[in-house]
């Protein structure tokens, strides 16, 4: 089994950036796409970056492009999510999350997920 636990969320003003990271531990993760996405109150989980076992691919949606940044640390099974330029829309709970997904924008398609960080924008 994996588990995954998220940190560095926060309270921050538009424009500003934070980076957050993903701990994986039980079993390595290094063979996982490793994803992000987040849930705003009232709103669906929503995908938000998706990185391949070697690093070598990765796929945004659409909002965040040019914006965010997604990356890993096999040997510290580490997944992080530079956040710049960030937006109030951007207020969310942030989930990391790992599989082999046929698709990486579903989140059905993951088997392991984390508890969540939130990450509050303020205008």
């Amino acid at each position: 089994q994996v588990q995954l636990v998220e940190s560095g969320g926060g309270l921050v003003q538009a424009g500003d950036s934070l980076r957050l990271s993903c701990a994986a531990s039980g079993r390595t993760v290094s063979s996982y796409t490793m994803a992000w996405f987040r849930q705003a109150p009232g709103k669906n989980r929503e995908f938000v970056a998706a990185i391949s076992w070697s690093g070598a691919t990765t796929y945004y949606t659409n909002s965040v492009k040019g914006r965010f940044t997604i990356s890993r640390d096999n040997a510290k099974n580490i997944i992080y999510l530079q956040m710049n330029s960030l937006k109030p829309e951007d207020t969310a709970v942030y989930y990391c999350a790992g599989g082999r997904p046929s698709r990486s924008d579903l989140p059905r398609e993951y088997d392991y997920w984390g508890q969540g960080t939130q990450v509050t924008v303020s205008s």
